[in-house]
């Protein structure tokens, strides 16, 4: 028999070394200011920062709550000012194709200053034109060629009524409607006649019939040469016009070249210039927009941007998209709600004055990409792939490392006058975080990924336990006391929060980073503290509300334990049961994970069916316990089946168990009952089992090692501890031990038990009290021993089923 030892009450749950604290309270700390825990991290994302490369963007993983986004941006800043401020991003109007702005960029300020130098140039050509076309050496000069072709076409008109009137014709204006036309009537008696009245005039004697076919006949000779007059004084007023437009054009040109000169002067781009001239151009041809008066001009340019009315002047506005006159040094936009819009920019749509809708350069407004352009954007992987259309549009933004602005509103039924702005060039590094399932389904599932994220940044969620790592988990919560106005903690208190972190972790030498669950226990702490009238947090306070966090969230657990204690779920905490042992799982429910104990049995019998797996029959078996199952088969055949094929017939069954199981951390329970049953040997209901078995017979570790003693503990305690009471655990477990303060005081009382073991034989010699028994040199069992009466009774078996299969009738 192995003589079996129990694991020490102080290896039961790790205790952090008070000597090693020189404070007495967390007031006496500096402020946490590093980053704790993420060498790895630190290295990959600082490595990715200073490779300047195409497609070397950071993705960043790790479970929520280890500092990826605090680490992040301490790193960024770091780095915001070893780069230039970005330079302001504006568009202007495109005067040869109005659908497609121009995009200009300047030196960070210089946006908004060529902004309002354009608003300035506007007045100042509102007030300087206007004072140039009222001025007398202008209207002299207008006066001297509106005479000159005036008297052109008046005397055309003046030879031309002479003439008719030596033929007794006359020149009249008629109304058509509201307009007036020239025509020509004949002079009868000194009285114009209209020529439908000639007939009439015939009939009176008035004139003969000859005299009117000769009126009818020079009526129509007039009429064309008439409308051959009208010609040539229609040219002449054309050019009337062009004399007048190039007056204005000359007299205009050297005010406007004079103040656009100066932009010129001040704003030396090639790409600024070329706007320049174009602005220079248009004003040249559009002179009659500066016409009116200087005060009913600003007059009604500020009312334009009151109302619904177009302002008058919009096409020399400029839209300053992005402004980094304020920013120093690189950009940094945490982005928390990237959809389409707020990442990639918009075009925005207004209600005219006729109630339609339309847009304009104005109107384009950028994302959060261009406003991070020349510095670094963050993101969270999961909010941009729940945005419709923001993934694939990022990808194409970074490949390309340019960005186009579009007005993107797919629910919007009417859509407005289609704009396409000029595409930008981007220069930033995009650092996206998310979780570890959410970088592999990216990985695997979107060949353009490496591709363009190709540095990847591993958060851990666990760190070494160890001094160093101590006090900066102690400076961590003075930061959080500081920055939220918490009790101070002393260092027995700071000592039960690392505690709290070991426990977080799931091994001794080991504490969690994730620090929004140490953050959340150093807050509630601090109120129940405050609660019980104190200035320091004390141990007692952190075990409060350890406590209290787990009740607000541990009714169902709370409710099984009542159904074990009034025998509903049935669980044996004393005596000897063949075929039977108590097995030991983990619910979890999100926000917290307990153990419960499960009655596991086994019925053997003769048969061909081998091991039946009654949860995979009904389909509530996961695939990793069936693995279990089929190992199991393994091991039995290796132990036993040397000599003797396995007659048998086995179910195992989760007894009371309606939901699925999964996990393969009950296979060496399994075994035992197995073993138990072809043996007819009773096991000690009163230790519980938890360790996976392979199929040399070797106990493997497993998960969530204290939530399951924990689970058992709480039956026994409601049944009543007896003393030989425990739990049966991989050695390789060991130093995940974790309990808690209650558990590990009842162990040091020696009211409950941890037995650690390496193998089936040393678990099966725990629970049944008999030794497991080794093969001798000619391969046989002890008989007395549990591996000898299982090997006897699985020899009877293959007899049998031989025997019986001897005598079938088919």
């Amino acid at each position: 028999m192995t003589k079996f030892k129990k694991v020490p009450a102080d290896k039961t749950r790790w205790h952090c070394d008070l000597t090693q604290f020189t404070f007495k309270t967390t007031d006496e700390l500096k402020r946490f200011s590093t980053i704790l825990g993420q060498d790895r991290a630190v290295r990959s994302i600082n490595a990715g920062l200073d490779m300047n490369y195409a497609g070397y963007n950071i993705f960043v993983s790790g479970a929520s709550g280890t500092g990826r986004a605090t680490t992040v941006k301490l790193l960024l800043q770091q780095r915001k000012k070893e780069k230039e401020t970005p330079k302001d991003i504006c568009y202007v109007n495109n005067f040869k194709n109005p659908d497609l702005p121009v995009v200009l960029t300047f030196a960070s300020g210089q946006g908004c200053q060529f902004k309002n130098d354009m608003e300035a140039l506007v007045d100042q050509l509102q007030n300087v034109l206007p004072q140039i076309f009222e001025s007398d050496r202008y209207r002299q000069k207008r006066d001297s060629i509106e005479n000159k072709f005036n008297e052109q076409q008046k005397k055309k008109l003046e030879e031309f009524e002479k003439k008719t009137a030596s033929k007794h014709f006359t020149l009249v204006q008629i109304q058509v409607g509201p307009y007036t036309k020239p025509d020509i009537f004949p002079v009868i008696k000194d009285q114009p006649i209209p020529l439908e009245q000639l007939s009439q005039q015939v009939q009176e004697g008035t004139i003969s019939e000859k005299e009117m076919e000769n009126l009818l006949k020079t009526h129509e000779e007039f009429t064309k040469e008439l409308g051959r007059i009208f010609k040539e004084n229609q040219k002449i007023q054309r050019e009337k016009i062009q004399k007048i437009n190039r007056l204005d054009y000359d007299m205009a040109k050297p005010v406007i070249s004079d103040a656009i000169n100066e932009l010129r002067e001040k704003y030396l781009d090639d790409k600024v210039h070329d706007y320049l001239d174009s602005i220079e151009e248009n004003v040249l041809l559009n002179l009659k927009l500066f016409r009116g008066t200087v005060d009913s001009g600003k007059r009604k340019d500020r009312e334009s941007k009151k109302s619904f009315l177009p302002d008058q002047f919009l096409e020399y506005r400029v839209n300053v998209i992005v402004d980094n006159r304020d920013a120093k040094g690189a950009p940094i936009i945490f982005e928390n709600g990237p959809s389409f819009a707020k990442l990639f920019g918009t075009i925005e749509k207004v209600v005219d004055a006729k109630g339609q809708w339309r847009t304009d350069f104005t109107k384009i407004r950028a994302g959060s990409l261009l406003m991070a352009n020349g510095g670094f954007l963050v993101l969270y992987a999961r909010d941009v792939l729940v945005e419709q259309g923001v993934w694939n549009n990022l990808k194409r933004n970074l490949k390309s490392r340019k960005t186009e602005i579009q007005g993107y509103d797919p629910f919007f039924m009417i859509s407005a006058t289609a704009i396409k702005p000029e595409p930008i060039d981007i220069d930033l590094q995009v650092i996206l975080i998310g979780e570890p399932d959410v970088y592999h389904l990216l990985y695997e599932a979107d060949p353009d990924f490496n591709k363009i994220f190709k540095v990847k940044a591993d958060f851990d969620y666990v760190m070494k336990n160890e001094k160093d790592n101590l006090l900066k988990y102690a400076e961590f919560i003075k930061k959080i006391c500081d920055d939220e106005n918490l009790l101070p903690f002393d260092r027995a208190a700071v000592g039960a929060v690392a505690e709290y972190g070991v426990r977080l972790a799931g091994r001794q030498n080991k504490i969690s980073t994730r620090f929004n669950y140490i953050a959340d226990l150093v807050r509630e702490a601090s109120y129940y503290a405050q609660k019980s009238v104190t200035k320091i947090v004390l141990t007692k306070h952190v075990d409060e509300a350890i406590s209290e966090k787990i009740l607000r969230v541990n009714l169902i657990e709370d409710k099984i334990q009542e159904m074990i204690k009034e025998g509903t779920i049935m669980i044996d905490t004393r005596g000897k049961v063949i075929g039977q042992v108590n097995g030991l799982s983990v619910l979890s429910l999100g926000d917290y994970s307990f153990g419960r104990p499960s009655r596991i049995t086994a019925q053997v019998s003769i048969g061909r069916a081998g091991i039946i797996n009654i949860e995979r029959e009904v389909a509530l078996s996961g695939p990793t316990h069936d693995k279990g199952v089929l190992i199991i088969a393994g091991y039995l055949r290796g132990k036993f089946a040397h000599d003797k094929p396995l007659a048998m017939s086995a179910s195992i069954c989760f007894e009371q168990s309606y939901s699925g199981v999964d996990g393969d951390s009950a296979s060496s329970t399994e075994v035992y009952a197995l073993l138990s049953g072809i043996a007819e040997i009773p096991l000690r209901q009163d230790i519980a089992v938890t360790g996976s078995v392979n199929q040399k017979g070797e106990i493997q570790p497993i998960g969530g090692v204290n939530e399951k003693i924990e689970g058992f503990f709480k039956v026994c305690k409601a049944a009543g501890l007896t003393g030989s009471q425990g739990v049966m655990i991989p050695r390789q477990n060991v130093d995940d031990l974790m309990l808690s303060k209650e558990v590990a005081e009842y162990i040091k009382k020696e009211k409950f038990a941890i037995y650690p073991i390496d193998t089936i034989d040393q678990g099966i010699e725990l629970l049944s009290g008999q030794p497991a028994g080794e093969r001798d040199a000619q391969g046989k069992f002890p008989p007395d021993s549990i591996n000898g009466k299982v090997d006897t009774k699985l020899a009877e078996f293959a007899n049998s089923l031989k025997n019986f299969s001897s005598h079938e009738i088919f």
